[in-house]
């Protein structure tokens, strides 16, 4: 019989848009801790405990019913009354939550012992309202006042906090269930409690929650009734409309299936110029907030499977698109934000992020995401609606982008409270030497170059199909200018491989890193070159087994428990293997799928974590889990479709009212059905099925003859002035994300 380890922080999370609940397992909230209830980047409930008489309680099971649900099964330990002693496990206490902007709590409790019980329960509920960036720092400063009231009458509890002109405020009301009022006492809710044997004794807590004067009122109805609310039933509805896959693999389909409806719980709702629009929040519990290099790659991720957050991510970035130099904030006119944040840091300038600008890969990905969601969609006045955003973002890249003017692309922050990496890996020590001493200065990491080539030929084709054929000529010689100076300055002919970056002396930084195989996803690597890089990615330093790692083993900065140093971050593979797949490496690019829905498979829930520990693999080990990882997290959530599209050589042409596939399927899912695949407003079934070594496929529906077979593969026959990544016809096939 073989065993499997199932892997997961021993917490529980909910949430719904800008609300986040973490307990512990027992659905409490211990102090101090990271734990809280969350509204928009402000710790509202910093502290949450139950007794009986006193007593703490036990917990027997409690988790997660639903991305917004949760219930939690307690028991007590032995005690004393005035009428006598109560023996253990005598009293079951249930506890139910379910978040729809507030929190409801439900308390029920039940006597299944043989005699009367009377006795106290008391809620010791603390609020602090620290910033969700000194929570997750563990470094917290009051600023403002708390005070706290109690309305006998009302039966409501207030906890409002102020500092000048920023508030926080949450209000409980105590409803539903008989017996006497609810009381407070040594800062507690206090209920007294009277049970016969058999009887039990309900109570509703509902967490209404203020941002200044604005209220979101939490469910009135009680938590059973989250599987029918408003919010579950959008949820479900949503994913009724999505890409959905049947498949004789269990592995794979459970960790798609996952992914559904991850991103459905992550929706976030953003004001856009006129009306409320969806984009992926990044990742819980920390991110709940508009990113953008994150929103960016999800939006590329989920093109095939729900387009609609590509369109809300360009309106809502767009919108917050940069006019102006403001160094503090890392701001350049025509760039992309990093992290737009609410909370009392932000508000008052202690932190940049109001929004910070602080990426240089946002904006090349917006045009990225652009293109790609105009040839998802076919719609023409998506492009020309969000043309002046284009136009400025390729004006920022060719001035701010390029600091020195060499044609690369490089990055370092102007700001006090900046940061020092302002790529996808932007923790300080993601860029290093091999020796393994840190960069400083400006650095041109390789795969902006890929970006920028990659936007710089979609925005070539963009032009064409608006007539400007003047400036689709221009932007394909530069992406030719850039892939000759790439290929020539990046490669290191003794190692055999591309250099990770570009040091502020222009020196090559030729430490081995997972960054040079996103190269392969923009198309930026020479075709004769790419069998060497796949190499080199898929050998034991850098292939775990679990996935490739972001840092060779053989790094002296390797650390397989370090956050972008060694660890393995699913997104980031599964754009490698999209990669590997356009320069002709379906084996390969099947195996990183393969070990990513294995990885999964040992996860809660199947559910994708943001990163996690690049040990190796071995006959008994399983994925270790990476502390403080955000789960559920956007562009994990993301991986699999990626993955598929991979497999399948999926490639939408809306404009032509053209879907092209290439399948590959590998020997472990010998067979896939997609149902619901959107090609503009056309809705598409096909089935795929293994035959011998090749695969075949067959329209279940939708029109035949707008599926058509066209390889993806990039070779230097291909190449045209402008790269491989053109075709004869001069039309891009072959780029990111589609």
């Amino acid at each position: 019989m073989t065993f499997k380890v199932q892997v997961g922080p021993q917490q529980i999370a909910i949430h719904q848009g800008q609300t986040v609940l973490l307990t512990e397992p027992d659905g409490q909230i211990s102090w101090p801790s990271n734990h809280g209830l969350f509204f928009r980047d402000t710790r509202l409930i910093s502290a949450w405990a139950i007794y009986a008489n006193g007593e703490p309680w036990d917990l027997l099971n409690g988790g997660a019913v639903a991305h917004h649900a949760a219930r939690i099964f307690l028991t007590n330990r032995a005690f004393l009354t005035e009428d006598g002693p109560i023996a253990p496990r005598t009293l079951g206490l249930t506890i139910g939550r379910h978040i729809e902007g507030g929190l409801h709590e439900d308390l029920d409790l039940t006597n299944n012992g043989q005699i009367p019980v009377r006795f106290n329960l008391e809620l010791a509920i603390r609020a602090d309202f620290a910033d969700i960036f000194e929570v997750k720092g563990d470094h917290i400063v009051r600023r403002g006042r708390i005070i706290t009231t109690w309305s006998d009458k009302r039966q409501v509890l207030r906890i409002t906090y102020r500092n000048k002109d920023f508030g926080r405020a949450v209000i409980i009301h105590t409803a539903d269930g008989g017996g006497e009022p609810t009381v407070t006492a040594n800062g507690r809710l206090s209920f007294d409690i009277a049970l016969k044997p058999g009887e039990a004794w309900h109570r509703c807590l509902i967490y209404d929650l203020e941002d200044g004067g604005k209220r979101k009122l939490a469910p009135r109805a009680c938590a059973h009734t989250s599987p029918t609310s408003d919010h579950a039933c959008k949820m479900t509805e949503w994913q009724r409309t999505v890409l959905k896959i049947e498949t004789s693999n269990e592995e794979f389909y459970r960790c798609y299936s996952q992914g559904v409806q991850d991103m459905a719980a992550l929706r976030l709702p953003l004001e856009g110029t006129d009306h409320m629009v969806f984009v992926p929040a990044a990742g819980l519990p920390w991110f709940v907030a508009l990113f953008g290099r994150d929103t960016l790659i999800v939006s590329l991720q989920t093109m095939i499977v729900y387009p609609e957050f590509a369109k809300g991510a360009l309106e809502v970035l767009g919108e917050y698109q940069a006019t102006a130099r403001d160094d503090y904030r890392d701001a350049e006119p025509g760039k992309i934000l990093h992290e737009l944040r609410y909370g009392e840091l932000a508000h008052f300038k202690l932190i940049p992020h109001t929004p910070y600008y602080g990426t240089a890969d946002a904006t090349p990905l917006y045009l990225v995401a652009l293109h790609a969601a105009w040839r998802a969609t076919g719609e023409r006045s998506l492009i020309e609606r969000h043309l002046p955003n284009a136009e400025a973002a390729l004006a920022w890249i060719d001035d701010s982008g390029d600091r020195d003017g060499d044609g690369f692309q490089e990055y370092q922050t102007r700001s006090t409270a900046g940061y020092e990496n302002m790529g996808w890996k932007d923790s300080g020590d993601a860029v290093m030497y091999p020796d393994g001493t840190l960069v400083r200065g400006p650095k041109a990491l390789c795969e902006l170059q890929g970006y920028v080539y990659d936007a710089w030929l979609r925005m070539a084709e963009i032009y064409d199909e608006l007539g400007n054929t003047r400036k689709a000529k221009r932007l394909r010689k530069k992406a030719a200018v850039l892939f000759k100076a790439f290929n020539e300055v990046f490669w290191d002919e003794a190692s055999g491989f591309y250099a990770y970056a570009l040091d502020g002396e222009k020196k090559k930084v030729l430490s081995v890193a997972s960054n040079v195989g996103q190269c392969l996803w923009s198309g930026i690597i020479a075709p004769e070159r790419a069998g060497a890089v796949v190499k080199r990615l898929m050998s034991p330093d850098m292939w775990s087994g679990w996935g490739i790692r972001t840092l060779s083993a053989s790094h002296p900065a390797f650390n397989p428990y370090n956050y972008q140093t060694g660890a393995v971050w699913p997104h980031d593979n599964s754009l490698i293997a999209l990669g590997m797949r356009r320069y002709g490496f379906a084996a390969e690019a099947a195996a990183i799928a393969r070990d990513i829905s294995g990885a999964a498979s040992h996860f809660l829930l199947n559910q994708l974590p943001e990163l996690y520990g690049g040990l190796q693999r071995d006959p008994t080990s399983f994925p270790v889990q990476y502390l403080g990882a955000n789960v559920p997290q956007a562009w994990a959530a993301g991986t699999p479709f990626v993955l598929l599209q991979a497999i399948l050589g999926l490639q939408q042409d809306a404009p032509r009212g053209k879907l092209y596939v290439d399948p590959a399927l590998p020997d472990w899912m010998p067979d896939v059905t997609l149902i619901d695949l959107r090609l503009g407003r056309r809705r598409f079934d096909i089935r795929f099925w293994r035959d011998g070594k090749d695969t075949k496929f067959d329209v279940l529906k939708g029109h035949r003859e707008a599926v058509e077979w066209q390889s993806i593969l990039i070779t230097e026959a291909r190449a045209t002035e402008a790269g491989p990544a053109v075709t004869e016809r001069g039309e891009l096939r072959l780029a990111s994300g589609e």
